[in-house]
């Protein structure tokens, strides 16, 4: 099956969207209705939302995975054009089907069933999906771990739960180290920095935004979160 990391850029939908229409055209019935999918992401990231689902409707291949991905993929587009209502469902649909061995994709469709959700029942299923993943032998689930952690994080950091937040930010700074995704890393590290702010950690949250601002600039790289939070930090 093709790869699809190589062909995204999520901070370029329609660029993503001309890479996997020309994968698609010499690709197998399968992989070009995977693609396919995955066209319908991209144009519901630039927000043209019938055209996605017109996409959608036309996959005709009924490939198991296919299948989960046009469940999973038609969710997102309600998700992102604000009908969360008919969202759920389809996620609830893609965790069903994808449970039919194709572990990684239960795991996202679970990651978007949770972001339908609030408050305590967001953090008890999303806290459900880590266990899963942490369980699971399979890379494409585990490769999740570190996207629920800030998931989780977020969630207690909208109850409040600074504390709580932070460790789990911690965690996920921690497994985004075992990996070679710079870009996520530097966000995790921003998180953590927030989190301690938050709590009014400032001298460890200013030293940790000054720290991560040095590391940007190393890479040839410039977030404007970060100098946001370092001028929060000077009002403190």
């Amino acid at each position: 099956m093709i790869d699809l990391t190589e062909l995204w850029n999520f901070d370029d939908p329609a660029g993503s969207e001309q890479r996997l229409r020309a994968a698609q055209v010499e690709a197998p019935e399968t992989e070009a209705a995977v693609l396919q999918t995955q066209v319908a992401r991209a144009l519901g990231l630039q927000g043209r939302y019938a055209e996605a689902l017109a996409v959608l409707d036309g996959i005709e291949c009924t490939d198991p995975e296919v299948t989960v991905r046009s469940l999973l993929e038609r969710g997102r587009v309600y998700r992102s054009s604000g009908d969360v209502t008919a969202a759920a469902p389809m996620f609830e649909a893609a965790v069903a089907a994808a449970d039919q061995g194709l572990e990684g994709l239960a795991i996202d469709a679970m990651h978007m069933v949770a972001l339908t959700l609030k408050g305590d029942d967001q953090i008890a299923y999303t806290r459900g999906i880590l266990d899963r993943a942490r369980a699971s032998r399979d890379p494409s689930a585990r490769r999740w771990l570190a996207s629920l952690l800030n998931n989780l994080g977020m969630a207690y950091s909208d109850q409040g739960e600074w504390q709580l937040a932070l460790q789990t930010f911690e965690e996920a700074l921690a497994e985004r180290r075992t990996g070679s995704d710079l870009e996520a890393t530097f966000a995790a590290r921003w998180m953590v920095a927030w989190a301690l702010r938050h709590l009014g950690r400032t001298a460890e949250a200013r030293d940790a935004q000054l720290a991560l601002q040095a590391d940007l600039v190393a890479a040839g790289r410039e977030d404007p979160y970060v100098h946001e939070e370092l001028a929060l930090l000077d009002q403190a």
